[in-house]
């Protein structure tokens, strides 16, 4: 593009039309049309004409690879530049990357997880602090958006950050007259945990989210007599469990974690301990599904990766492997596997 538009005054809208003729899926793609009009004007400009007939093969040549070696470079620079923000910015890299979502790879539980085990504060989402995308604070700090909680909208969520911003929330009950929130919104928050700050732990959210309910205008102002029902909060187990239902992400503890005593009395090594054992060994470890790939090219072979408190295992499943425990392969959302360690 740039030799066009300096030694034959192409325009900028010529040299790009001389790109995508370059980047077709064909041998040459549809670079001879603009012979006439590049080696014509190169001519014009004082090159001599043998000069511009090559300079026009060069560049018909490079169009029978240009599309890969271009896409090649473009993909290392990105490489190049995210694996700099992840080292020097997790936090931001985090943000960034939660607030993209969905993109197909990594999941926010993954992002969360790795983030944290590089040194970043994740904090929950909550009524009082969140806004609709996720944001940074001060010292490698994160705190969850809104937009992560299922069954939330997005108008929902900037009228609750209009009425924060004139006065914060004393209550549940003011945060759903003030934001015009109506039963379903305040459900999903509930759910999301993120009424903590106004009504406790989450089985009390869930209990205050039910009971509210928008007065009409005449009873507005009328006060509330009756008194609150006080609830027991829920094991952490339950917890985590509804984290994952309504947020796709916990920051408790790793469900691996509250399974750990029952798993290592099966022998199952988490992802750390694997990292210690030597090429060749037999073991056995446990996971999470957090990805399933089957690429053409990989004959029937299935890669999976499972997910533990510690981190990733990267699982290769041969064909006759996949083809006898085909439903645990593709179904499983928890999975065991045993196997060679490499």
């Amino acid at each position: 593009m740039q030799i066009a538009m300096l030694a034959a005054d192409f325009s900028a809208d010529e040299a790009d039309q001389l790109r995508r003729s370059m980047a077709a899926w064909k041998r040459g793609g549809n670079v001879h049309q603009f012979h006439d009009r590049l080696v014509h004007r190169m001519v014009a400009k004082g090159y001599a004409g043998e000069f511009a007939e090559r300079i026009f093969q060069q560049i018909l040549g490079f169009g029978e690879y240009g599309f890969p070696e271009s896409h090649a470079a473009s993909f290392a620079q990105l490489v190049y530049v995210s694996c700099w923000l992840k080292r020097h910015h997790p936090d931001c890299f985090l943000v960034a990357l939660l607030n993209s979502q969905p993109m197909g790879f990594y999941q926010p539980a993954q992002l969360v997880q790795d983030a944290q085990r590089h040194g970043v504060q994740v904090l929950p989402v909550d009524v009082m602090h969140s806004d609709w995308d996720s944001t940074l604070a001060s010292g490698r700090v994160v705190r969850l958006g809104l937009h992560l909680v299922k069954g939330l909208g997005e108008p929902a969520v900037r009228r609750l950050m209009a009425a924060r911003a004139v006065q914060a929330f004393d209550s549940s009950d003011d945060l759903a007259r003030r934001a015009a929130l109506d039963a379903r919104d305040l459900t999903a928050l509930a759910a999301a945990d993120a009424l903590a700050s106004l009504s406790g732990h989450r089985r009390q959210q869930a209990w205050d989210a039910a009971a509210l309910r928008l007065a009409p205008p005449l009873l507005a102002s009328a006060p509330v007599l009756e008194d609150a029902l006080a609830l027991q909060a829920a094991g952490e187990g339950e917890e985590v469990l509804h984290d994952y239902a309504s947020v796709g992400l916990t920051l408790r503890s790793h469900p691996l974690l509250l399974l750990r005593p029952v798993l290592s009395k099966m022998k199952h090594l988490t992802a750390l301990e694997l990292r210690g054992m030597s090429h060749g060994s037999k073991v056995s470890a446990c996971g999470i599904v957090t990805m399933r790939q089957r690429p053409q090219t990989a004959k029937g072979v299935v890669f999976v990766t499972l997910e533990d408190e510690t981190g990733s295992v990267n699982v290769i499943v041969w064909k006759a492997v996949k083809e006898q425990f085909r439903q645990e392969v593709y179904q499983s959302r928890l999975m065991a596997v045993y196997g060679v360690w490499q």
